[in-house]
């Protein structure tokens, strides 16, 4: 992943993205990204965080993004995190966050895009950053090892895409103004580019 100036920087300024970024990396610790190239866990967070600190977003969003995977995957409560960081950010990673009792990953999905549709613009923003981000990893990771990065999902790419897809599609509904929306747009169209263009032709 490209460096973090801004976030490290902010670490350096802010207790409150210090705190953030400690809790984030202890949590991620020993993690790889899937479909990264076998990036630590905590870059993606980072990067995340490093594309709102860019647009000028203020410390609890940044807090709330590198945090907004902690829930999903580590052993991280939205109840400890409660009695960790003010409403503001707990609140937001809580909203960011999959209801992993839901079984069927399409149904958990349209269940979260409808708890995002409720939220207010700052948690649509992390929202919007982590597709952003999570498309151009993937692209990149594709584009080093072809069709072997789907082994490390649990859901075929195509279905992940077509998830993001209606990510992007919530996001220009509500949330329009967000200034890096067109790039998230252009990023899954080359995303689904490089998914056919990795895609083994019949016969092969």
């Amino acid at each position: 992943m490209p460096p973090t100036p801004r976030i490290d920087e902010k670490a350096a300024s802010s207790a409150l993205v210090r705190q953030a970024l400690e809790k984030a990396t202890a949590a991620h610790a020993g993690q790889v990204r899937n479909g990264s190239g076998g990036m630590a866990y905590v870059e993606h967070p980072k990067a995340v965080a490093e594309l709102l600190a860019e647009r000028g977003y203020g410390e609890e969003v940044l807090a709330a993004a590198l945090l907004h995977d902690v829930v999903e995957d580590s052993e991280t409560t939205v109840a400890e995190l409660r009695e960790s960081f003010d409403p503001a950010v707990s609140e937001m990673v809580a909203v960011l966050s999959d209801d992993e009792s839901i079984a069927d990953y399409r149904e958990r999905k349209r269940e979260h895009r409808g708890r995002v549709r409720a939220a207010d613009g700052d948690a649509l923003a992390i929202y919007g950053a982590d597709k952003l981000t999570n498309a151009t990893t993937l692209r990149r990771a594709l584009a080093e090892q072809g069709e072997a990065v789907a082994a490390e999902f649990k859901v075929p790419l195509e279905l992940k895409l077509e998830v993001w897809e209606a990510d992007a599609a919530l996001l220009r509904q509500e949330a329009p103004a967000l200034d890096f929306l067109d790039d998230l747009e252009a990023a899954l169209s080359r995303l689904r580019a490089a998914l056919a263009a990795a895609a083994p032709r019949p016969g092969t």
